[in-house]
């Protein structure tokens, strides 16, 4: 149906950056709406940056002027990229991230990568 597969997660320093890729395909795969939610130990899952065909973006404020979301669209639309450009990480950006698509009513998760800032 929908398969989405994360890279770029890793150790970096507070100040650094950070570029996380995503790569979405499937049956019913459109890339439409893609985004980035994060979970850090203890805490709920939250939305981080979002975007939705024709370009049009949400962040989260705790990450606005820092994080930027953007998108490659196959040719053939078989296979769209969303990416989450990350600087000035600080350390309480350190979480699990994950990519999101929503499909058909349907959310659809990628297995999560690690982001981890140190101080």
């Amino acid at each position: 149906q929908v398969q989405l597969v994360e890279s770029g997660g890793g150790l970096v320093q507070a100040g650094g950056s950070l570029r996380l890729s995503c790569a979405g395909s499937g049956s019913i795969f459109s890339g439409n709406a893609m985004g980035w939610y994060r979970q850090a130990p203890g805490k709920q899952r939250e939305l981080v940056a979002f975007i939705v065909s024709g370009g049009s973006t949400v962040y989260a404020d705790s990450v606005k002027g820092r994080f930027t979301i953007s998108k490659d669209i196959s040719k053939d639309n078989a296979k769209n990229t969303v990416y989450l450009q990350m600087n000035s990480l600080k350390p309480e950006d350190s979480a699990v991230y994950y990519c999101n698509a929503v499909e058909q009513g349907y959310n659809y998760w990628g297995q999560g990568t690690q982001v981890t800032v140190s101080s």
